[in-house]
This record gives C-alpha cells, sequence and structure tokens, in this order.
C-alpha cells in the first residue's frame, strides 16, 4: 500500500486520490484512516498491486466528494465545504472515518461570547408555542414545543421527537448527549397521572424510564417546575403535589429511583421554583422562585446532606417602598460560587453575595450594567412578554433582552457585545452548551445557532 516515498493511493467510490502515509497518520490510529497506515493492521497486504511505482491502490466505497473535503481538512487544518455537499452528509461520512471530532473542531472554534457569530436559523415547526431551548453536550439542542420536545444533532437536522401525548412540558435538559430529561404538567381536566419527570433517549425519542415520588411509601402524582443535576447522578425537580406535598424531589439518574425530598419549609417556596441550579463548590442547590410566577421573588441555597436545611436565603418580601417596583425575574449563581447575579424588569443587573448571612445587604444594583445602554426596540402590540434570562459560561455573563443577548465580561462585568440575530421576535429563551448558543425567538419559534469562529490557520 505504501510506495518508498511513502504514497499512499485510495480509490474512494471510484476516484482516485494520492496522498502520504503521514497525512494519514495525522488522523490519529483510533481513526480509520490512521489505522489503514498501522502495520500490524496491514500485515499481509491486501492491495490490487495495480497503483504506480509499486504501491498497491485500495478501494473504499464510499462517497468522494465528502472524502475529498476530509482529505483537504488533514492537509491543511481548514474546513472548506463545496456549496453542493450536504452538511448532514458530511457527518455521516466524517462518523463512518472517525473525524466528526475534527470536522466540529474545524468548523468552530473555544466558546467566547465577543467572538460569537450567527451561523444558522431553524425554523421550528409551529409558531408561538416554543417553551425552552437546551443546548446539547455535542453541540445540538432540543426545543420544548407544548407537549412535544424536537431534537436536533449538531447539524441541527431534527431527529426523532419526544411526544408526551399533549401534556406541557415546563423544562428539559441534557443529562449527557444521548439522554433527555423532560419535566411535565399534567392535563388538566384528564384525571390522568400523566405529569412528572421522565428520562428519554435523545437520539431515538424511547422512554428510559420514568421519576416517581412517594410520600409515606404511597406513590403520588405531581406536577414538575424546574430541572437540574450535579455531578454525582441526581436530578432534581421542584415539585408541587395534589396534597400540599410542594418541595424539591431527588432521584438517581441512573436507576430512576428516588432518592430524597425536600419539603417546602414556611416562608420558601420550593414548590413553584422556576429556576434550579446546582452549585459544585458549595454542594448546594439554588432555587429561584421569581416573579411573576408568585407576587414575591424567593432564592435559596439548598444543603441536601444529612440534616437537609436551607443554608442561605433571600427574598424581596418586605422591599422598600423605594425598591418594589423592580421585581426578580431570573437569577444565576455565578461561576466564583460567591455570588447570584438577578435581573428585573428595567433589564437592571443586580448581585447577591451568598457568603452574607441571610442575604444581608440585599441586592446591589448596577446601574453601570444597564442593559439598555441603547434605545429599547419596543415590542409590537399584540406580542407576548419575554421576560430577561441569564447564564454565565467561561468568566462571562449573558443577559437577554428582547430580541438581543448581551455580553459581559472581566470582573466589573462590563458590556462587551450585543449579539442581534434573525428578525424573528422577543427572545423566550436560550441555553450555552457545545461550544454553542442557542436562542429561541418566541413569536416565530425560531432557534438562532451562534458559534465561535475558528481560530486562524498559520
Amino acid at each position: 500500500m505504501k510506495g518508498k516515498r511513502g504514497r499512499v493511493r485510495l480509490n474512494v467510490g471510484g476516484r482516485v486520490f494520492e496522498t502520504t502515509a503521514s497525512t494519514l497518520a495525522s488522523a490519529g490510529r483510533d481513526t480509520m484512516l490512521g489505522a489503514m497506515i498501522d502495520a500490524s493492521w496491514n500485515h499481509g497486504g491486501g492491495g490490487d498491486g495495480d497503483g504506480e511505482g509499486g504501491a498497491d491502490e485500495y478501494f473504499i466505497d464510499r462517497d468522494p466528494e465528502c472524502f475529498a473535503v476530509l482529505l483537504d481538512l488533514l492537509r491543511t487544518g481548514g474546513l472548506h465545504v463545496p456549496p453542493h455537499v450536504a452538511d448532514g452528509v458530511l457527518c455521516r461520512e466524517a462518523l463512518y472515518y472517525g473525524l466528526l471530532d475534527r470536522v466540529r473542531a474545524a468548523r468552530w472554534g473555544p466558546f467566547d461570547g465577543d467572538r460569537l457569530r450567527l451561523a444558522a436559523s431553524v425554523a421550528g415547526s409551529a409558531a408561538g408555542d416554543g417553551t425552552a431551548v437546551r443546548a446539547a453536550p455535542d453541540g445540538g439542542c432540543c426545543v420544548a414545543h407544548g407537549g412535544a420536545v424536537r431534537v436536533y444533532n449538531w447539524v441541527m437536522e431534527e431527529r426523532r421527537a419526544v411526544h408526551l401525548d399533549h401534556a406541557p412540558v415546563n423544562d428539559a435538559a441534557y443529562l449527557d448527549e444521548a439522554t433527555l430529561l423532560v419535566a411535565a404538567r399534567e392535563r388538566p381536566g384528564t384525571g390522568r397521572r400523566d405529569g412528572g419527570v421522565a428520562a428519554f433517549s435523545a437520539l431515538t425519542g424511547d422512554l428510559r424510564h420514568r421519576f416517581r415520588v412517594a410520600h409515606d411509601r404511597h406513590v403520588r402524582s405531581y406536577t414538575p417546575g424546574a430541572l437540574a443535576f450535579d455531578s454525582r447522578c441526581k436530578v432534581f425537580a421542584s415539585c408541587k403535589g395534589r396534597f400540599n406535598e410542594y418541595g424539591i424531589g431527588v432521584w438517581d439518574c441512573t436507576t430512576g429511583e428516588q432518592a430524597d425530598f425536600f419539603y417546602e419549609p414556611p416562608g420558601c417556596a420550593l414548590g413553584d421554583a422556576d429556576k434550579l441550579q446546582w452549585l459544585d463548590g458549595t454542594s448546594t442547590l439554588m432555587a429561584a422562585t421569581m416573579f411573576p410566577r408568585t407576587d414575591s421573588s424567593f432564592i435559596s441555597l439548598l444543603d441536601f446532606r444529612d440534616k437537609k436545611n436551607v443554608a442561605w436565603s433571600w427574598s424581596d418580601v418586605g422591599t422598600p417602598a423605594s425598591l418594589e417596583d423592580k421585581h426578580v425575574l431570573h437569577a444565576i449563581a455565578m461561576e466564583d460560587g460567591r455570588s447570584l447575579c438577578v435581573i428585573n424588569q428595567y433589564d437592571d443587573l443586580g448581585f447577591l453575595d451568598v457568603r452574607s448571612s441571610g442575604g444581608a445587604g440585599g441586592v446591589r444594583w448596577r446601574s453601570r450594567s444597564k442593559l439598555a445602554a441603547r434605545k429599547k426596540k419596543a415590542a409590537p402590540r399584540g406580542e407576548e412578554t419575554c421576560y430577561p434570562k441569564l447564564a454565565a459560561h467561561g468568566g462571562q455573563l449573558f443577559a437577554s433582552t428582547n430580541d438581543t443577548i448581551s455580553v459581559f465580561s472581566g470582573p466589573d462585568h462590563v458590556l462587551t457585545s450585543t449579539l442581534r440575530g434573525s428578525d424573528a421576535g422577543a427572545i423566550c429563551d436560550f441555553s450555552i452548551g457545545g461550544d454553542r448558543l442557542f436562542a429561541l425567538h418566541n413569536e416565530e419559534n425560531v432557534v438562532d445557532v451562534w458559534e465561535t469562529s475558528p481560530p486562524p490557520i498559520i
């Protein structure tokens, strides 16, 4: 197969390519092309002996157009895809050769909020019913639409959807790239216990197991709100039972068995929590119940060790009259684990120090961090209100307001970038993961895909 000068001749689908052994070796020994030059794999030959200069010619019954793109990627490090080569076909061929990760790395670089570019806009199946978008670890995403969750792979081709027989979806989360968690409320007026939390295959949409809640050894129906999970295979969901059994349910994500239940203490709204986040640094769960779901906002850090307790809490109940019109609409724990960021209906950013006892000192509103540094675009009359959302990633803070996402960088959270994608209305939700940012526009149910351009090849 290899000539004296290390040349390799391949016939792919009837088209002959000639390259070097070192080029194929650069793919890595764990790939199909890298294995082709391994001495043990090639022991005994196998070519037809028709190649020039004594080199055997090997036949591979695959797409030659995609192979040309992949071979050029190995030669140059750059990904140049002709317009007539579909992303899905290239993905399939890259998977066959073991080069899918190499293609993804060449398609976009490490995530950087200040270097994001709009890569694609994907229209949903129906307008106006999008609830949430969640990024998958492998660069894909899912979108909750009413009683279904539509799943997309990393080239934004739709996989088999998760259908819940019209049970409305409250939240979704990727446990890993192959497992999707879905929280759905019971269908009103049916009398059926069809709500709850369940795990589905993100590849096939098939049900794996349901997460049930038992009180006093009796299985009870419940409506879950927000979802979260930790690094120790525990799944969390805010739960409202039919008999005032409010709190946070805990399950083993592998078996689906209930592991714990944190009952809602007086003055701490847990069952209605619409944001959960696990904090690795303190081994606590942030549970936030925010306006307008309730009249007042509550944020707590829950300790699930032997003696379950509320390790820290804050509420805007009793806020001075001069500040009573500032309602916290969303919250996120910062990556340093020392503070929480909140946002109100005026798009002001505020910070809470979780090291202070009982949230002493309240919210430190940062007027210089207002997102409205530009004139706001008024929402058209009749358009549904989309409340602002927050996310923290890679030391940067992100906030959605109306049809844009603002990026804040540095210890002082200075506004450094503004992302405005397709003209599809206000952003109702966004998610970061798999080195991509996904923004869901509510009015047209369009998902914008933002990714970081790869670094220049020197």
